[in-house]
């Protein structure tokens, strides 16, 4: 009896091995590593402190079109139909290979798990908003890109284009997908819950979505978003057009004034800042734009962008004029070059913010600038 008794048990436990290694041959996974180095030569006007703020600037900054990054995707099939995917991002200046977001950003600028399946992607971690997703893939500035990292007024209305904490749902039934986002303050002292989702159909090169996001201040008070705005494709011509709305209860805490100002400050939207800047509690912005196919290799883009902003106090009302010109070169399906000029001019009670360091707010009400650069992604 004991004989037969250690044959079964020997016996069981090969077949669990075998099962078990079978499991682990069915199970297929991918790892990818893949990124974008990018840089380029600006030159802007208006750059000085308020004193003589006419002086020039020049630089090598290590994201022109694209910030440069370096990521890894994982896609794992777990049978059924249903895959495990990671993703993690870093984001740097190819400049000085420094973290593009400073000592004190986050070290993964992506960081997130999820599952795929028939039933749609579940994604948690830190990830784009529903604004950036609708925005960028529905009516993006540029097909190639889907922004200039140098100049994107557009992304200053997108509440940091980022969240952690984040839960984000997307699904798709043929031309329409549809997405909800919800992070987690976490009881932190800036705040971060989040609320949002938006719709999009995409068919025979029309594309055209809505979107609505908020964003919860620690003090419970709250930003809300919305963006609207669609794209067309036809043979060489690319048009797209979009309007963006962020209307902001009264804030009075510090605290949620900083976290308002790096939302809404500096380059991301074209430098626009000044004493009145964060007094506004409603900004909107219209976008217009155009794209050529000159040959197989070249491309140019150009778009227009209209910014208001007004508050309880008249103090607070300003306007904004964007406007950006790029044509893309690409020698090969990863290396291209580039060369773009935009322009910037303001009215009312707000000025330009200088791209020089120690300098902020200048006083400035226009600006010229312009970029080549050159891109590689692997």
């Amino acid at each position: 009896m004991k004989k037969v008794a250690a044959k079964k048990f020997f016996a069981l436990g090969a077949i669990a091995l075998v099962s078990g290694s079978a499991f682990a041959q069915a199970s297929t996974s991918s790892v990818q590593l893949y990124g974008i180095v990018d840089v380029a030569y600006r030159h802007t006007n208006n750059e000085g402190p308020a004193a003589n703020n006419s002086q020039t600037l020049n630089q090598l900054v290590g994201g022109g079109m694209s910030q440069s990054r370096w990521g890894i995707n994982v896609s794992e099939d777990l049978g059924g139909g249903t895959k495990a995917l990671v993703n993690m991002e870093n984001r740097f200046g190819a400049d000085t290979g420094t973290l593009n977001s400073g000592a004190t950003g986050p070290y993964f600028q992506q960081s997130w798990v999820g599952l795929q399946g028939g039933y749609g992607r579940l994604t948690m971690g830190r990830q784009y908003n529903i604004l950036f997703d609708l925005v960028t893939s529905t009516y993006a500035s540029y097909p190639y890109s889907p922004y200039m990292d140098v100049y994107k007024p557009e992304i200053g209305f997108a509440l940091g284009a980022r969240a952690d904490n984040m839960i984000k749902y997307m699904a798709e039934v043929g031309p329409v997908r549809g997405a909800l986002q919800y992070s987690f303050d976490e009881k932190s002292p800036t705040g971060g819950k989040t609320v949002g989702g938006y719709l999009r159909y995409a068919a025979n090169g029309l594309a055209a979505g809505l979107g609505y996001q908020n964003y919860e201040f620690a003090s419970g008070k709250k930003l809300e978003a919305w963006t609207l705005g669609g794209s067309y494709r036809m043979d060489k011509w690319y048009f797209n057009a979009g309007y963006g709305e962020n209307k902001v209860d009264q804030l009075t805490s510090p605290v949620d004034l900083a976290v308002l100002g790096a939302m809404w400050q500096g380059t991301i939207n074209g430098g626009f800042g000044g004493p009145a800047f964060l007094t506004a509690n409603k900004r909107t912005i219209y976008k217009l734009g155009v794209g050529y196919q000159l040959t197989p290799q070249m491309n140019l883009g150009a778009h227009y962008f209209h910014a208001k902003q007004s508050g309880a106090n008249a103090n607070a009302d300003a306007t904004a004029n964007f406007f950006t010109m790029a044509l893309d070169y690409a020698f090969s399906k990863r290396t291209d070059a580039y060369i773009e000029v935009d322009n910037t001019r303001l009215k009312g009670n707000v000025s330009l913010t200088s791209s020089a360091a120690g300098v902020g707010v200048n006083g400035a009400k226009s600006r010229t600038g312009f970029t080549v650069g050159l891109r590689h992604r692997f």
